[in-house]
């Protein structure tokens, strides 16, 4: 799991950068008091009784630091031109100032200060180390109120308990012993201050040599208690600076709007003393046929018109008159050019408004979680302050959980839609966030992407006609039935694959939805949308060259047979495998992530674990598929020319371990990870709902698996009349599994499925509702095509499906559920469904000018695209013309074996 110190520097804007919480330095803070907790700890091990008792005094208010000659010394060498009575009081003053702080934390009773704390956020109850800065600035009124106990009544018992007792006491009798003659006295001279400052010295110098023990276990605990009073400053004033940024820029914002519905009231036609009663119900009434801002624009010049027309001539108009023609009259032409500036300056400007109020509740968010988060940590390395800062992190005192902003932010929705969008604020949610510096402009990089898909295309479409037309023209086998064809099959799945998950970021990164945070990714090696369709494109071109070759060379369409077919998908098997492991600073965090998941019992899944599983579940025949093509690579068999060995026929193959162990394995074993996440999760948790039940519904896909898998003879009926109740069996279990997993993807993953919001959920985050029930729709069929693919091929099952078949039902699956992370991802964002967040809201995604890995590398120019086209066009047209010279060869050879 990624540090949240990284998901707050990449959330967070950048000109707001100094109102955040000082996590990081809390996180210092925090360290340096554990480290010193530990050492005390070590300390106490070796004297437990004196340790317990110097703890008591501390809490006391009575154990006083050493004081050293030289700080003494230096104190009142700055105070050399003040009076002999002064310094005096200096000196006094430095021997008390260090635990001026200790001495009254803790003589105010522990009830009084819980009862600070609830009653004000910024004041906390002290712990066993520390106070608040009032208390500090309270010291005299809190001496006089509450006297500390006796130093006498405190008796240590050590090996050297008396002299222990003498020395701990008599520095702190002489020092106020000292400064109470002084005080007394009006006029003292410069050799009775002297001789107090002796006497300090002296007293420090007779404790540091009289008990080291006794020194370090009171310096651990004075710096503990430092440690604890800087953690809590420094917190304290973040809450005071976060709340105080917040609820500024909130007035500043509701400010804009009361001048933005001002200024469109007084487009409206309204008089001056109706501003104050001008609502968005009566702005919404009047426009809520409109649906465009050029239809907005064209109301705000009519209404002007006939307002200024009511005022000078006094007429009577109402709103459903007829318009007055403004054609022929300059002037208002005029005027008509300007209101319809004016409309669009308003629409401009509530886009702007609603963009950084989203801000703004990102900002509310990140320092709520950051908050909790700290303060859970102190909770864990600080035991014994466990609990103390609980009510000073409460949602409700910090932003208020960004609740007013979130109101705000609805209001402007509403008053766009009525607006500009005709009443949809769907619609109007996607306009007012519009995609301007979030990383998704056009620029040169877009460009290469462009030609090289274009590349992929003429690849694609060479690779059909050759395969199709070869069947057609001289009825030869296609690529589909050649012997390695399930090597293209399991390296197209996962480039598939890579193509899904490039969709679903520029989908995610488009509509806002923050799958940097819900993931835990590591923001500064995030790839971007369209670095990912890059190297998707690239392995593409090498894809489909590999299989145009493979496909040539089988045919003998290539110039020489010296080179084996078998030797293309040997190089694309290599290239896969480098693809996979390179580079590594993104690689390794994906193979940590299925180890997690192969290890599942022993580590608490996270939500990107959950999602990896899910992922697993849909490629069950691309596994298959490399486990077929390790066994052929290894075994050698790529060696061997294809005209000697028929598909199928390979020993491994046909072997028992590899056709009824590891295949059925690999197709239930992304089924058992899934299952043990969800028990993992109930015994985390201890909740039985959601994750029995969502557990329940990878049981049953096992059950299918199985039965397909050890019974396909009990689907065929006209081998085994008796197999009726077995068929029935698993014919129910076939449609439960379907029908349970479509029922908990739409209103479990999705929360959809809700009548009260016509069968679709609250706070859609994509515009177009139809979307949502063209997925809910392709989800029921694909359910049934995904349960299909779980039985294991070449078992005889009457409901297997055919080979040719196979790789079209991958790719469906790989689509469904691209689909289902679509929705999957929006639930999650909006509502915390399976409570893998301490704090449920999450921020917005928006780019906020913190450095990604993908803003890090120098961006593609004009000129270096420009000669990357050029040179690939001059291979092109290379390749080409050795193609044309091959094919005339191949003519030529055709001809002479005829004649």
């Amino acid at each position: 799991m990624v540090e949240f110190g990284l998901k707050l520097e990449d959330n967070r804007v950048a000109e707001w950068g100094e109102f955040y919480v000082s996590y990081e330095k809390l996180k210092q803070i925090l360290k340096k008091h554990k480290d010193q907790l530990k050492r005390f700890n070590e300390l106490a091990a070796r004297d437990p009784t004196l340790a317990n008792s110097l703890k008591d005094l501390l809490n006391a208010g009575g154990l006083t630091p050493i004081t050293s000659f030289a700080s003494i010394k230096e104190e009142l060498s700055n105070n050399d031109g003040e009076s002999p009575e002064k310094n005096a009081t200096m000196a006094d003053a430095s021997h008390t100032k260090v635990v001026s702080f200790m001495e009254t934390s803790f003589r105010k009773p522990e009830s009084e200060r819980t009862g600070l704390l609830e009653e004000n956020a910024n004041k906390t109850n002290s712990g066993s180390y520390g106070s608040s800065k009032k208390e500090i600035g309270q010291k005299n009124e809190l001496n006089q109120e509450e006297p500390a106990p006796p130093l006498q009544a405190y008796e240590v018992p050590t090996r050297n308990s008396e002299e222990w007792r003498e020395d701990s006491s008599s520095p702190q009798r002489n020092s106020r012993s000292e400064t109470s003659k002084s005080d007394q006295s009006e006029t003292s001279s410069v050799g009775s201050n002297i001789t107090h400052v002796l006497r300090k010295a002296a007293s420090g110098v007779t404790e540091l040599f009289t008990n080291p023990l006794q020194r370090h276990i009171k310096d651990s605990l004075l710096q503990g208690a430092r440690y604890s009073a800087e953690f809590e400053q420094v917190m304290m004033k973040d809450i005071e600076m976060v709340n105080k940024f917040y609820f500024d820029k909130l007035k500043e914002l509701e400010d804009r709007l009361e001048f933005l519905k001002e200024s469109a009231a007084m487009g409206l036609g309204l008089k001056r003393h109706q501003l104050l009663e001008t609502s968005d119900e009566d702005v919404r009434t009047t426009h809520r046929r409109l649906k465009s801002p050029l239809e907005f624009a064209k109301s705000f010049v009519r209404l002007s018109v006939r307002a200024s027309e009511k005022e000078h001539i006094g007429l009577d108009l109402d709103e459903d008159d007829e318009e007055i023609p403004l054609a022929g009259v300059s002037k208002k032409e005029e005027d008509k050019a300007q209101r319809k500036r004016e409309a669009e300056s308003i629409q401009r400007a509530l886009v702007d408004q609603y963009r950084t109020a989203k801000l703004l509740h990102n900002f509310a968010i990140l320092n709520l979680t950051g908050f909790v988060k700290i303060v859970k940590k102190h909770d864990k390395a600080i035991p014994e302050e466990k609990g103390k800062y609980k009510q000073a992190v409460r949602g409700d005192q910090i932003c208020n959980e960004g609740r007013a902003i979130e109101d705000h932010a609805t209001r402007l929705e509403k008053l766009y839609a009525s607006w500009f969008c005709g009443g949809n604020r769907s619609e109007a949610r996607a306009q007012l966030l519009p995609k301007k510096g979030d990383s998704l402009e056009m620029d040169w990089s877009q460009f290469r992407l462009g030609y090289r898909l274009g590349m992929c295309t003429i690849l694609g479409l060479w690779v059909c006609w050759d395969c199709f037309w070869g069947v057609v023209s001289e009825g030869s086998t296609t690529i589909g039935e050649r012997t390695a064809f399930p090597v293209f099959r399991a390296c197209g799945g996962l480039l598939t694959l890579q193509w899904f998950w490039g969709m679903s970021a520029w989908v995610w990164s488009r509509y806002r939805i923050n799958y940097i945070y819900l993931f835990d990714f590591d923001p500064r090696i995030v790839a971007s949308p369209l670095k990912i369709f890059n190297e998707a494109v690239d392995n593409t071109l090498v894809f489909l060259t590999t299989m145009l070759l493979y496909y040539k060379s089988g045919v003998h369409d290539l110039p020489g047979d010296k080179i084996p077919a078998g030797i293309f998908p040997f190089f694309l098997t290599m290239y896969t495998i480098v693809q996979l492991a390179l580079p590594t600073r993104t690689r390794v965090p994906m193979w940590m992530a299925v180890w997690r998941l192969v290890t599942t019992p022993l580590h608490s899944p996270s939500f990107f674990d959950g999602y990896v599983g899910d992922i697993f579940t849909s490629m069950v025949k691309v596994f298959q598929d490399l486990a077929w093509t390790a066994f052929f690579i290894l075994s050698g068999e790529w060696l061997i020319p294809e005209d000697n060995q028929a598909p199928g026929n390979y020993k491994w193959e046909q072997s028992f371990r590899f056709k009824h162990v590891l295949i059925p394995l690999l197709t239930l074993l992304p089924l058992w990870f899934r299952f043990s996440q969800c028990l993992r999760r109930y015994a985390d948790t201890g909740d039985r709902f959601p994750h029995l039940l969502n557990a329940l519904k990878y049981a049953l896909s096992q059950t299918v698996t199985l039965f397909g898998a050890f019974h396909p003879l009990y689907l065929d009926l006209t081998q085994h009349q008796e197999s009726d109740v077995f068929q029935l069996f698993w014919m129910c279990t076939f449609i439960g599994s379907s029908l349970y997993s479509f029922g908990w993807d739409v209103y479990m993953d999705w929360g959809l499925g809700r009548p009260k919001h016509a069968f679709l959920g609250p706070r859609l985050m994509y515009p177009q509702k139809g979307a949502y029930y063209a997925i809910i729709a392709l989800d029921l069929v694909l359910r049934f095509a995904w349960v299909l693919t779980l039985i294991p091929p070449h078992t005889g099952a009457k409901f297997a499906l055919p080979d040719y078949l196979t790789a079209v039902s991958m790719v469906l699956e790989l689509g469904r559920r691209t689909m289902w992370g679509f929705l999957r991802l929006e639930n999650e964002h909006r509502s915390n469904t399976a409570g893998y967040r301490r704090v449920g809201f999450v921020p917005l995604h928006f780019a906020t000018g913190h450095m990604h890995e993908y803003t890090q590398e120098k961006k593609h120019r004009g000129f270096s695209v420009l000669i990357e086209v050029t040179v690939i066009t001059l291979l092109v047209v290379v390749v080409s013309f050795i193609s044309v010279i091959a094919a005339q060869h191949a003519t030529e050879r055709a001809n002479n074996v005829e004649l």
